[in-house]
């Protein structure tokens, strides 16, 4: 605002003046704000419209991809085995007998008070002939256990209470247990290095009395088409058969003998699901451009109707792109119309989803269903996409546009505040000299009235 310089002589209330000037002055700079303000609200609304517009684009293009709608659900005739469903699944029945459950394999030795040889080292060898040597720092039971479970060997080690010798000594067993289950997983465990293993000096702990194997490493097996000239067995390492079928993984539970079904079919529940979320997802977006276009009643000074639009109110643009999307969503597929599959039209401008009528439309027929709610979400993601490309979309350019017109605004705004800066300056100087002036003025008229009443006082004399 500058410095106050109320004027002492004039009397005058200069501050209020440039004030005044320079608000008068300024209407243009206000009404460009305003402009700013209201642009960069429409802006905003725009942008998390076309946001919306994107996410649309990707949600139905998924659906509308060659195998966006192969969905498919497991089911098994019993908890022996459970199903999971994964890419590539295709509607099949398998019987399967369980022969073997996957195990880990075992081991435990004989009694001791410590570890038998100095240094405290031992050797496993895996059942593909790989070896692993494995040296304690003592020859207590306790580090040679710490060093098992913190080799590569890939058996954990825990040392276990047993009772005492006949002299009273506290006695202890290692039990070895495989990490992993599978028959490429057993092992055996010697008393010896990697080369006395080699040599054969090394002992085999299995071969010393008190010690014992407790399992032996298994896999899991198996048995397709039981009873039949096409019986085959399938084997696992664990109890988990990730590619008995595409798209289909199984794990076994507990042994049957008893064929076990396992049946995929396409699963009518997730592809109403997929039907739902499109028609949702539409509607959300039709929804916000309804809210947002709506013009409010009121009244003005002195009781007068009035209307306020709202930010999408004559927003050609938005409203293009709203009947874009509706038409998408709800034009005829091959002569039909969408409501056949559950998807309506209403008379407010968006869409119902009846589940039930899509749900016996794909009972009766699943591949006509599928392509109609396919070709819909082809047609509302090539028109959403035409909207909210980042490149050259309806929204996207419109957006661009209008930020071009904010930031010219701005820079017309900031070029205001100098202008109106250099012009209160002028003003604070013009008023300054006229105070300066008029102060000279009542020195002279001062000075004059003194010499005028010094005239008259001699002439009385």
């Amino acid at each position: 605002m500058g410095m106050g310089i109320d004027g002492l002589t004039s009397g005058l209330d200069t501050t209020a003046i440039i004030n005044a000037l320079i608000a008068a002055e300024a209407r243009p700079q206000t009404l460009m704000k305003g402009k700013v303000a209201t642009d960069t609200a429409l802006v905003t609304a725009m942008q998390a419209l076309n946001t919306k517009f994107s996410a649309l684009t990707t949600q139905t293009a998924v659906v509308a991809k060659a195998g966006g709608l192969d969905m498919y659900q497991a089911k098994t005739s019993s908890d022996a085995i459970t199903a999971k469903i994964g890419a590539g699944a295709q509607s099949t029945s398998l019987d399967l007998t369980i022969n073997k459950l996957a195990q880990a394999h075992s081991m435990v030795s004989a009694p001791m008070k410590e570890w038998p040889t100095t240094p405290a080292v031992m050797t496993f060898v895996k059942a593909d002939g790989s070896k692993t040597e494995v040296t304690a720092e003592t020859s207590s039971l306790d580090d040679m256990a710490y060093a098992i479970n913190h080799s590569a060997a890939g058996i954990s080690a825990v040392k276990v209470a047993s009772g005492v010798d006949g002299a009273g000594v506290a006695q202890y067993r290692l039990q070895f247990t495989a990490k992993d289950t599978g028959t490429a997983n057993a092992f055996t465990a010697h008393q010896g290095s990697i080369a006395e293993v080699e040599a054969g000096t090394a002992t085999d702990l299995t071969g010393v009395t008190g010690s014992a194997t407790l399992r032996t490493g298994q896999d899991a097996q198996v048995t397709l088409w039981a009873g039949t000239g096409a019986v085959q067995s399938i084997t696992s390492a664990n109890n988990t058969f990730a590619a008995i079928a595409p798209g289909i993984e199984i794990t076994v539970n507990k042994l049957s003998p008893d064929p076990v079904a396992v049946t995929v079919s396409r699963d009518a529940g997730k592809v109403t699901t997929a039907a739902k979320e499109l028609a949702s997802a539409v509607n959300v977006i039709l929804g916000s451009i309804f809210t947002q276009s709506t013009v409010t009643a009121g009244s003005g000074a002195g009781g007068t109707a009035s209307a306020t639009g709202g930010l999408f109110t004559g927003e050609r643009t938005v409203s293009d792109a709203k009947t874009k999307l509706f038409t998408a969503a709800t034009a005829p597929v091959n002569g039909l119309s969408p409501s056949t599959i559950g998807i309506n039209s209403t008379k407010n401008g968006d869409l119902a989803f009846d589940a039930e009528t899509f749900a016996a439309a794909y009972a009766k027929d699943p591949a006509a269903t599928e392509k109609t709610l396919q070709t819909i979400a082809s047609r509302v993601a090539e028109a959403a996409k035409s909207i909210s490309d980042p490149y050259d979309g309806a929204l996207t350019q419109r957006v661009k546009g209008q930020q071009t017109v904010i930031d010219s605004l701005n820079a017309q705004i900031v070029d205001w505040d100098l202008r109106l800066t250099s012009r209160r300056a002028t003003l604070q100087a013009v008023y300054t000299n006229l105070e300066v002036q008029m102060s000279k003025m009542q020195s002279q008229q001062s000075w004059l009235t003194a010499q005028i009443s010094s005239f008259d006082a001699a002439g009385k004399k």
